[in-house]
């Protein structure tokens, strides 16, 4: 099976990272139980400028190797790599950030995964005729049997792919949201996840 799995918040914890910048940063106390949106400058109360920094901050290299994997997710993406499967990282950060999401990657035995910034937000400067850089035009030549993904903002990549298995990564701020679906699952763990494919 080919595989798609957002990296944010799939992989790894950024927005429990982002909550301690805002704090840092601009003294934005918001617990990550309280990150009720995706859009972290809505979640933080945040000014535009004060959000550009924060994403400037967040996307640091220094700063994104540190992020924590989310439990239970490498080593379900290696269990899936040594049965066959094709998995893609597929992620909305922006080309800049790829060089040390390819390291986190690497420093988190993902070696074998492939990884690609998907212009997702219209909110890059993307490198054209990357390898690895993906315009949305690109994307949707792709296909996919499984989605793992955490945003309901990135639902509407899906709806070229109607058979498209989604597991929803549960998170604060897609608690509220109403799956599009029945294709669509709520999953709490790797594990409950890894269940869900091994009956596809």
């Amino acid at each position: 099976m080919r595989i798609y799995v957002d990296f944010d918040d799939c992989l790894c914890e950024t927005a429990k990272a982002f909550t301690v910048i805002a704090k840092d940063f601009f003294g934005k106390d918001v617990p990550y139980k309280k990150v009720r949106f995706f859009n972290l400058q809505q979640s933080f109360d945040l000014t535009d400028d004060e959000y550009e920094k924060l994403m400037l901050e967040g996307h640091r290299p220094e700063v994104l190797l540190s992020y924590d994997e989310t439990p239970g997710a490498v080593a379900t993406l290696n269990k899936w790599i040594d049965e066959g499967h094709e998995v893609s990282v597929i992620t909305g950060r922006p080309f800049s950030a790829y060089e040390p999401s390819r390291q986190w990657l690497d420093e988190h035995d993902l070696k074998r995964a492939k990884l690609f910034c998907l212009n997702k937000y219209g909110r890059d400067s993307f490198i054209k005729n990357s390898e690895f850089n993906l315009e949305l035009e690109d994307y949707y030549k792709m296909t996919f049997d499984i989605a793992v993904e955490d945003s309901p903002m990135a639902f509407k990549f899906f709806d070229h792919m109607p058979d498209l298995k989604v597991y929803v990564v549960d998170r604060p701020w897609n608690q509220e949201c109403e799956l599009p679906g029945d294709n669509y699952m709520r999953c709490m763990s790797w594990d409950e996840i890894d269940e869900q494919v091994k009956v596809v």
